[in-house]
């Protein structure tokens, strides 16, 4: 394929791509030898606050009814499992942004500080537009060179999450903090195209080592079912790649590119909104508010309150 037809659509892709304590209701376990010893209940905490941090996923770039995507999602979703708890939530998403913007945000905005300071609970989307502007300035470059770029900028990238991390957690020393992964919304177009993947992969790998220095993160990994969409089989995928590969003849058509970025091709993940290919639509929200809401209750030892 022409190189740059294959970078161009490497800088496509990655465009923007990029709480516990309330549902506790159990008692801990007891021994048989300690029955006389008082054990502490645990209740639903009454009011929730979820704040959302990052980039053009949590701002719900893409979600056709206008409702903050995942963030609209999720307070519905805890406040049906647990009917004794109202959550606010408050969404500080915004498109484009990288890592570092995400941090000037902070840094300069009170009310943001606030917000994270009375959070109950903190999401977090970072990294796609990162990744971006690596890819940007190789636009010309072989794989390897690419690769080479990528690996390079995961260090600089790791510095800057860890001021990111940092920053949070100073505001907000006690809240679960849950960080979304990055995916691929060309997969399905482009399933034999495997730097993409790559280098997506490497930097949500580069994100969940950054995350293992503070305590109480945790990552919501959205990549296979974002990237993959419906083809979440091995046997589905193979289906595909031999479809785009009999379809193209290994090469990328640039006249599918084009169409691609004006909005004219069908995307054919059904979680991908057709309005620019690339940001999820309201079903793919829905899908990572599941996995989102998954890894809140899957981490169920954040007793906020006590009776």
């Amino acid at each position: 394929m022409k190189k740059w037809i294959k970078w161009l659509l490497l800088i496509l892709v990655i465009i923007g791509v990029g709480g516990g304590g309330w549902y506790v209701v159990h008692a801990p376990k007891s021994s048989s030898n300690s029955s006389e010893i008082k054990t502490p209940k645990y209740v639903e905490k009454k009011n929730v606050k979820v704040v959302a941090l990052g980039d053009s996923l949590t701002h719900g770039e893409g979600d056709e009814t206008n409702n903050g995507g995942y963030v609209g999602i999720i307070k519905n979703k805890i406040e049906h499992r647990y009917r004794q708890t109202q959550v606010t939530t408050v969404n500080y998403g915004v498109t484009g942004d990288r890592s570092d913007q995400i941090l000037d945000r902070l840094t300069q905005q009170t009310q943001l500080r606030k917000d994270l300071q009375d959070a109950d609970v903190i999401t977090m989307t970072v990294g796609g537009n990162d990744l971006m502007q690596i890819l940007e300035k190789n636009v010309m470059g072989s794989e390897s060179q690419v690769t080479s770029s990528v690996e390079r900028g995961e260090k600089v990238y790791q510095q800057k999450l860890n001021k990111l991390f940092g920053a949070v957690r100073k505001e907000n020393p006690r809240a679960p903090i849950f960080v979304m992964s990055i995916y691929n919304p060309f997969y399905t177009y482009f399933p034999d195209v495997t730097i993409i993947n790559q280098s997506i992969d490497k930097w949500n790998q580069t994100t969940k080592s950054a995350m293992n220095n503070y305590k109480s993160m945790y990552f919501v990994n959205i990549n296979k079912l974002m990237s993959y969409g419906q083809y979440q089989t091995k046997s589905q995928q193979q289906q595909l790649i031999k479809e785009e590969e009999k379809a193209n003849q290994g090469q990328v058509s640039q006249k599918r590119v084009i169409a691609i970025m004006n909005h004219k091709d069908k995307n054919l993940n059904k979680y991908i909104s057709t309005e620019d290919n690339f940001h999820p639509n309201h079903a793919g929200y829905v899908k990572i508010a599941d996995q989102l809401f998954k890894s809140m209750e899957k981490h169920d030892s954040w007793e906020f309150t006590r009776r």
